[in-house]
């Protein structure tokens, strides 16, 4: 083992817990059929992950943080994508934002999990896809089978609607309202409510066009931050 990888990994195991190790299995869904079957965990808190990408990012290269984010442990694969989202927002250098894109989109069978795709995919790909107004990257994972492809490339508009840009937010919700996974329900409804946190008129008019066939999840969240009243009447079906 690389000596870089062999430093990370210990010090992830000094910071696990067992209780966690314990609880995440569960609550990231690893039994048989469910959609993080046979992940594995160390039980390390997300902020001791963050600390150790924030020590290791600059020293380690792209084949030691290929091996980092190719294991079979949970803790190694998130903090792995902390490093690589640091590298990419430290640099300025186009060729390797170019590099670190094509890293990340290499690697998608390893960004198999609801928070890997969360903590990443916007910071990396959403933004690099509005800075060069490549919408085709987010829209060719948008159209894939693959339910984490999907997510990411919602969850990926974060940075346009942070930018206050909603058609390929409303796109991709649009075209995935009905997919069958409930992660998928609540990542759509998730970044409706983005949405309407910017510009809460594109909101309402999105959901009077489309809230009566909304999975109820997606319409919970999206509506999570308007008036109760209103919040009532969307609820109920009185719009």
């Amino acid at each position: 083992m690389n000596d870089i990888l062999k430093e990370i990994k210990e010090a992830l195991v000094t910071l696990s817990i067992p209780e966690k190790a314990e609880f995440f299995p569960k609550f990231f869904k690893t039994g048989k059929g469910e959609y993080g079957e046979g992940d594995l965990f160390l039980g390390v808190k997300v902020p001791d992950q963050r600390s150790v990408a924030k020590e290791f990012y600059a020293r380690i290269s792209m084949e030691e943080l290929s091996k980092l984010l190719s294991s079979q442990y949970h803790e190694h694969r998130l903090t792995a994508l902390f490093m690589l989202i640091s590298k990419f927002e430290k640099t300025k250098d186009k060729a390797v934002k170019d590099e670190i894109v094509e890293f990340y989109l290499s690697h998608l069978q390893h960004i198999n999990n609801w928070d890997l795709v969360d903590s990443s995919c916007y910071k990396i790909l959403g933004r690099y896809a509005f800075e060069n107004q490549k919408d085709e990257l987010l829209r060719t994972l948008s159209d894939s089978e693959e339910m984490w492809h999907k997510r990411i490339a919602v969850v990926g508009t974060m940075h346009y609607v942070k930018k206050g840009s909603f058609d390929l937010t409303k796109e991709f919700v649009t075209k995935n309202l009905k997919h069958t996974h409930d992660l998928m329900h609540k990542a759509n409804g998730w970044l409706l409510r983005e949405m309407g946190e910017k510009n809460e008129a594109e909101l309402i008019n999105f959901l009077n066009k489309h809230y009566k066939e909304m999975p109820r999840t997606s319409l919970r969240y999206a509506i999570e931050k308007l008036d109760e009243a209103l919040r009532q009447d969307y609820l109920k079906g009185r719009i």
